[in-house]
C-alpha cells in the first residue's frame, strides 16, 4: 500500500513541477570554479546564497547556505564511481585535505589518484562529439588538470576545511551565471545517453512488477532516503536484501522485490520529497512521521502541523488559535463537517490522507505504521483531540511536543518518555479512540512526585482527556463545576480551599504549604490524610479575613460526603482528584462571589 501510494503522489507532483523529471538529482553546491577557455581555473568562487536570519537575542546575522543545483543523477553505490558532471572535491581534483591543511595527492588506498581517473574517463566519454566553448574548456580541464602538480595551488588552499565538504560547479570565466550543468547542449546530450545506458544495461531483469502489474525492468538496488531521524547521513533503503537467509528462488538483492525501476524512481523520490519538507513531516521522539494529501496543495498539510504542533511554515501560532477556535465552535453547534471544511482555503474534505512513522534500522528503514484515512476524519479527530485538552474557556492548541515535555520531570535531563506510548498517543490523536493507560499514569505520577507538586493547565488537560476518552466523555467542563458529587472530585477541592485558607492566614508568607507535604498521599489515602488537615484548618481559619467565606465553601464540599472519606483512591480517581483541585484552585483567581 505504502509503495502505491507514494507512486501516486509522485504523479501529483509531477504535474505540479515539485519533484525532478527521471535522470536527475538535487545537489548542494558551495563554489563555482570558473575555467579559462584553455581549461585552466582561474578562479574558485563562494556561491552559497547569504540569508539574514534573527539570533536568539534579536541580533541579526548573516548565514551562508549551498545552492540547489539539479544535475545528472548522482550514483547510489559504494566505493569509486564517478558522476556526469561530479561535483565532488576528491573527483575533481584528486587531492585529498589532510588535518594540517595541505593538499596532497597520495593516500595509503590511492583512492584520491583513482577517484580523478574515473571522473576524467567517465566525462570524457559522456562528452565527445559534444563543442561549445564551455564543454571544450571543461573537456581540456579533464585532459590537462594534474592532481600531483596541484599540491600548491592557491585557489584550492584557500578553501581550507571548506575543501572536502563542499560541491563544486563549473562556469566559464566571466560567465557566473551560465554555469556548465545548466548547458542546453548538456542537458539534451544526458537525457539521450542517459536512456541509452539503460537500455543497454547487462543487469536487466524483466518479469512482472508487483506495484504496477506491468511487465518491466525490475529494480536490482533501490535509491536511499534521506531526510529520516537517526538514518544515514548518506541514506537508507526502504527495500533492500543483502543477506542469503531473504532470497528466494535463487534471486538476489532487490529482485527478490519485483519492484520495477519505474515505480522505484517515483516511490523513492516522493518519499525523499516529503522527508526534505518541514510541511510534511513531524518528529516523535525517535520516529519520523511523513503525512501527505492526495492531492497538488499543500493546505491540509499545514493546517494539520498546526494541531499537532502548534503551528506550521504557514500558519503561526494566533492563526492556529484562531482556527481551532473556529472549528471547535463549528463543532459544538453541529455545523456539517464537510461545509466547515469546503470553506477552508484549498481544503478537499474528502482527499485520501496517508500518515506513515518511520524509523531506521541499520541500512535500512522500518515502517511503524500506515494510517489511511479521509482528511475529513484526521483532521476533526485532532480538533477533539484539542478540545479535550483544554481547560480554559480559550482555545490554545497543545502541541505533541509539550505532551512529551510534561510528561517528564522538568528538573531531569535523562528522563525519556517511552516511544511506544507516543505512538499510542498519535494513533488515538488520529483515529479519535482510547489514550493509553500509561498516557494518565505518567501524568498523574508527575503531579505527585515533581517537587512543587505541580498541577498545570497541560497535565491537568492531560488528566482530563484520558477520562473522557477511556472512562466517563463530558465528566469534566472547562471550569469548576459545582454539580460533580464524585468522592474523588470533592476531594481535590477541599484539598484546594484547605491550602488557600492557609496560604491566605498566613500572608503568603510560607516556604512549604500543606501541598507540598501532603498532595501525593491525600490523593491515594484520603481517609488517613484530610481528618488531620481539616483539625489544621481550624487554628487557619482563626487568623484569616475570611473565615465565613471558607467555613461556607468547606461545608459545601464535605456535605456531599456525607462525613466519610475515601480510603483509597485508584489510578482513575486519583486524576479526578487532582482536577477537581486545579478547578477549584483556579476558580479562586476569578471575581469572589458568596457561597
Amino acid at each position: 500500500m505504502l509503495i502505491h501510494a507514494l507512486q501516486d503522489y509522485y504523479g501529483i507532483l509531477a504535474k505540479a513541477g515539485k519533484v525532478l523529471p527521471k535522470g536527475y538529482s538535487h545537489v548542494n553546491i558551495h563554489y563555482l570554479v570558473s575555467l579559462t577557455k584553455d581549461g585552466r581555473v582561474d578562479r574558485i568562487t563562494d556561491w552559497r546564497n547569504r540569508e539574514e536570519k534573527e539570533g536568539k537575542k534579536g541580533a541579526k546575522k548573516e548565514v551562508l547556505t549551498p545552492r540547489d543545483a539539479v544535475m545528472p543523477q548522482r550514483t547510489e553505490k559504494p566505493g569509486i564511481e564517478a558522476n556526469i558532471l561530479e561535483h565532488r572535491s576528491l573527483y575533481i581534483f584528486g587531492l585529498n585535505l589532510e588535518n594540517n591543511g595541505e593538499l596532497t595527492p597520495d593516500d595509503r588506498t590511492d583512492k584520491a589518484r583513482k577517484s580523478h581517473e574515473a571522473f576524467v574517463k567517465t566525462n570524457l566519454a559522456f562528452l565527445e562529439g559534444l563543442d561549445s566553448p564551455l564543454v571544450c574548456a571543461f573537456r581540456q580541464f579533464l585532459k590537462n588538470w594534474k592532481p600531483e602538480e596541484e599540491t600548491e595551488n592557491v585557489h584550492l588552499k584557500g578553501l581550507g576545511k571548506d575543501y572536502g565538504k563542499s560541491g563544486f560547479a563549473f562556469c566559464l570565466a566571466g560567465y557566473p551565471d551560465k554555469p556548465l550543468h545548466e548547458e542546453p547542449l548538456i542537458k539534451e546530450w544526458w537525457e539521450e545517453w542517459n536512456r541509452k545506458t539503460k537500455e543497454t544495461a547487462s543487469d536487466i531483469y524483466v518479469t512482472q512488477c508487483a506495484v504496477s502489474g506491468r511487465q518491466d525492468s525490475i529494480a536490482r538496488i533501490h535509491n536511499k532516503i534521506k531526510g529520516v531521524y537517526g538514518g544515514l547521513p548518506t541514506g537508507s533503503v526502504l527495500v533492500g536484501f543483502n543477506n542469503q537467509s531473504e532470497n528466494s528462488y535463487g534471486n538476489e538483492q532487490s529482485y527478490n522485490s519485483n519492484i520495477s525501476v519505474s515505480v522505484m524512481e517515483k516511490y523513492t523520490e516522493a518519499l525523499n520529497y516529503l522527508l526534505g519538507s518541514g510541511r510534511h513531516k513531524i518528529l516523535l521522539d525517535d520516529m519520523t512521521i511523513v503525512f501527505w494529501a492526495m492531492d497538488a496543495g499543500e493546505a491540509c498539510e499545514d493546517l494539520l502541523m498546526a494541531m499537532l504542533c502548534g503551528k506550521s511554515d504557514k500558519m503561526d501560532g494566533e492563526q492556529t488559535e484562531r482556527m481551532l477556535k473556529s472549528l471547535a465552535e463549528d463543532g459544538k453547534s453541529g455545523k456539517l463537517t464537510r461545509k466547515r471544511l469546503e470553506s477552508l482555503e484549498a481544503i478537499d474534505p474528502d482527499a485520501t490522507f496517508y500518515m506513515v512513522g518511520i524509523k531506521p534500522n541499520s541500512s535500512r528503514l522500518a515502517v511503524k505504521f500506515i494510517y489511511r484515512r479521509q482528511y475529513a476524519d484526521v483532521l476533526w479527530n485532532a480538533v477533539r483531540f484539542q478540545e479535550d485538552l483544554q481547560m480554559g474557556k480559550e482555545l490554545y492548541p497543545v502541541s505533541l511536543a509539550r505532551l512529551k515535555m510534561e510528561l517528564t520531570s522538568p528538573k531531569s535531563r535523562n528522563e525519556t518518555v517511552s516511544p511506544a506510548v507516543m505512538a499510542k498517543i498519535f494513533e488515538a490523536v488520529v483515529y479519535g479512540g482510547r489514550l493509553p493507560e500509561a498516557f494518565l499514569e505518567t501524568a498523574v505520577r508527575r503531579v505527585k512526585t515533581d517537587a512543587d507538586s505541580k498541577v498545570n493547565n497541560v497535565r491537568a488537560g492531560i488528566i482530563k482527556a484520558c477520562i473522557h476518552r477511556n472512562y466517563k466523555k463530558g465528566e469534566f467542563g472547562v471550569a469548576l463545576d459545582r454539580e460533580n458529587q464524585t468522592p474523588a472530585y470533592l476531594c481535590g477541592r477541599l484539598f484546594a480551599v484547605l491550602e488557600k485558607l492557609q496560604q491566605e492566614a498566613s500572608g503568603n508568607s510560607l516556604n512549604r504549604t500543606i501541598k507540598d507535604a501532603y498532595f501525593a498521599s491525600a490523593s491515594s489515602k484520603p481517609a488517613i490524610v484530610f481528618p488531620k488537615l481539616l483539625r489544621l484548618a481550624q487554628n487557619h481559619l482563626n487568623k484569616t479575613k475570611s473565615p465565613v467565606f471558607y467555613n461556607k465553601l468547606i461545608q459545601e464540599i464535605i456535605d456531599p460526603l456525607a462525613g466519610e472519606f475515601p480510603d483509597t483512591l485508584l489510578l482513575v480517581d486519583q486524576g479526578r482528584f487532582i482536577i477537581g483541585y486545579y478547578q477549584q484552585y483556579q476558580s479562586f483567581f476569578k471575581e469572589k462571589t458568596s457561597v
